[in-house]
């Protein structure tokens, strides 16, 4: 049976990885209130708002506008807009309540990456990450697995971690047919 496992390990980028990390958390935070502006006008216009695939499209045509999002990891850009979507489905289904606007004052900052082409890999002491490359970390534990994802967060006091989202296998315990 396959489970999802998180994993969570410090990371200790140098001093162009840690620039790099903090412009593409400010990146994705800009185009998540970028898009949750377009969607809060497009609902108050229309009565409807937008979608995924229409805020996605619109990407390449904001690159151009703002160079500086071609700096940043794409994917991590793409999944914050990916977040704003799923902010609205649970909004409308009467889960949560409206999607906010995302502050540089929150406490935890991060952006979250997803695995392609072997973009994300542990080699030996040291994780590999999009746009990053090969940053030290603080490997208390095999990761055992296939990485799904990886979330990269600096706290208040300037501290970076990432999680590692990693599918693996487990056996499944036989059934013994009685109670605790």
């Amino acid at each position: 049976m396959m489970i999802n496992k998180a994993y969570k390990f410090r990371i200790y980028p140098n001093q162009a990885q840690a620039i790099l990390i903090n412009k593409t958390i400010g990146c994705s935070r800009f185009v998540f209130n970028h898009f949750l502006t377009l969607w809060d006008y497009a609902y108050k216009e229309t009565g409807k708002g937008l979608t995924y695939g229409t805020c996605s499209a619109k990407l390449p045509a904001m690159k151009k506008e703002f160079v500086w999002l071609k700096e940043v990891d794409s994917i991590a850009i793409q999944s914050s807009v990916r977040n704003l979507a799923d902010a609205y489905t649970r909004f409308f289904k009467k889960q949560n309540s409206a999607p906010r606007f995302k502050s540089k004052k929150n406490n935890v900052q991060s952006y979250t990456t997803k695995q392609t082409n072997e973009n994300i890999a542990v080699v030996g002491n040291k994780i590999k990450l999009p746009k990053l490359g090969l940053v030290r970390f603080a490997k208390s534990r095999e990761v055992e697995g296939r990485i799904v994802n990886a979330t990269v967060r600096r706290n208040p006091s300037g501290r970076y971690f990432v999680s590692l989202l990693v599918e693996t296998e487990v056996q499944e315990l036989p059934k013994t047919h009685s109670y605790i």
